[in-house]
């Protein structure tokens, strides 16, 4: 039998009729619900990592989560599973600004290992793996072990319309207040709670799961174009259309580029050559697809 409402929540719901306030909800387990006929289920794992700096060529991770959970392919999450929650020792001293922003110093992570044929056999079973900012997440986790290398991977911070949907920013514990939702710490395995909880809940104009659009989006299939050797007079143009600058240090071309999904390569092309080049030449593009997707590798 169902119990009703506590007290506390019988106050939230009045406060929330009145336009004068918002109640916020911290952020809780999921309850497990049943699957309904007929609807598809795959496994997702929302990853989340704290390190001693940005660089995942020269910094380390200290912390990795991985929470598993059910999805339909209608974009409901289904049930949470147990986490994967581990601290890592780097080689350096932990430096004070990440202290700070994440609570994890030395004495914490002293002789704490973390092995890459563990996490590996912990993603086996994952359809997709998913991070708040994969850009970042994916570099770190492919270099400390392979298997990441393997799976196809969503963002849930570049994935979701969270503006078309009325939502301001894009960080995570300001999406979850606009969505009503609060949760405390920066420790990782807040942070993967948090976002599973987040993508759980309807967008407030499309009335969608917020996770649905996310699965669309990755599996939309695409091509990196290239503006390799455009002109400098031509820099502003291409930033306008949504061109990004790679300095070449990765071993990609030192070069403007942007992702467009397939149906607008052709014209993709049409625009550098008749707008930026003013001559015909071949293009540099490289396949996009969830599997390398906010990655190094394309």
């Amino acid at each position: 039998m169902e119990s009703g409402p506590t007290e506390l929540e019988i106050l939230a719901r009045q406060l929330e009729r009145s336009p004068d306030y918002r109640v916020l909800r911290r952020v809780a387990a999921l309850p497990t619900r049943p699957v309904p006929d007929g609807v598809p289920t795959r496994q997702g794992l929302f990853v989340d990592v704290e390190t001693t700096g940005l660089d995942p060529a020269t910094d380390e991770i200290i912390e990795l989560a991985m929470l598993p959970f059910t999805y339909g392919m209608d974009g409901a999450i289904y049930e949470v599973h147990p986490a994967f929650s581990r601290l890592r020792q780097p080689d350096r001293p932990i430096p004070p600004e990440v202290t700070r922003l994440t609570g994890i110093d030395d004495a914490m992570v002293a002789g704490q290992r973390l092995e890459p044929d563990e996490v590996s056999a912990f993603i086996a079973s994952a359809a997709l793996i998913l991070a708040h900012n994969a850009a970042f997440d994916r570099l770190f986790l492919e270099a400390f072990c392979d298997a990441f290398a393997a799976k196809p991977w969503g963002c849930s911070l570049a994935q979701v319309p969270w503006s078309e949907e009325g939502f301001e920013g894009g960080k995570l514990g300001h999406l979850l207040m606009q969505a009503g939702r609060f949760f405390d710490g920066h420790r990782a395995v807040h942070d993967c709670e948090a976002a599973v909880e987040l993508l759980s809940l309807p967008l407030p104009r499309s009335g969608r799961p917020a996770l649905l659009p996310l699965l669309e989006a990755a599996r939309i299939r695409g091509q990196r174009v290239w503006a390799v050797q455009a002109p400098f007079e031509a820099r502003t143009r291409l930033k306008s259309r949504g061109y990004r600058w790679n300095d070449g240090e990765n071993g990609r071309p030192r070069a403007w580029h942007i992702d467009v999904e397939d149906p607008a390569v052709a014209a993709e092309r049409q625009f550098l050559i008749s707008e930026i080049y003013g001559r015909d030449t071949d293009i540099l593009t490289s396949p996009v697809t969830a599997y390398n997707r906010f990655s190094a590798r394309i």
